[in-house]
């Protein structure tokens, strides 16, 4: 399976539902929970294990600067900071192989044609008129 980011996610979604991401948001807010509210859940966790990895990465090299002491203080600080990145790596990696598999599953499908209206009956033969038993005069 492709490593999928949330910038992919989220294209692939507006693929399947055929609207922009805002849009759809905006619309399942008005819907009971369903696929889509679950594929936008989904793309939130992924965006925000994206937005992790790069804090908790620019935390790190801030804390191993080259201009910097490292003493005993510091290395908690930089244990600390290399799991929570290893952590935020972890989530993005779950929830990219999960939404990945779920949108391998779904295709759009495509909207319905109009069917032709159904060629009218013929119009009905008036009835016949059935002869008079009784005579003339």
């Amino acid at each position: 399976m492709p490593h999928l980011t949330s910038i992919d996610v989220a294209g692939r979604i507006e693929d399947l539902y055929g609207a922009s991401l805002a849009d759809l948001e905006a619309h399942a807010q008005d819907q009971p929970p369903g696929m889509l509210s679950a594929l936008l859940g989904m793309h939130d966790a992924l965006a925000l294990a994206e937005r992790s990895i790069v804090f908790h990465r620019d935390q790190l090299a801030r804390l191993i600067h080259s201009e910097r002491q490292i003493g005993p203080h510091e290395v908690s600080h930089l244990l600390d900071a290399t799991r929570r990145l290893a952590e935020a790596v972890a989530v993005r990696e779950a929830q990219a192989k999960s939404v990945a598999a779920v949108l391998q599953s779904l295709a759009r499908v495509p909207a319905p044609t109009p069917t032709p209206p159904a060629p009218s009956p013929p119009a009905a033969a008036p009835p016949l008129v059935a002869p008079s038993p009784a005579h003339s005069r």
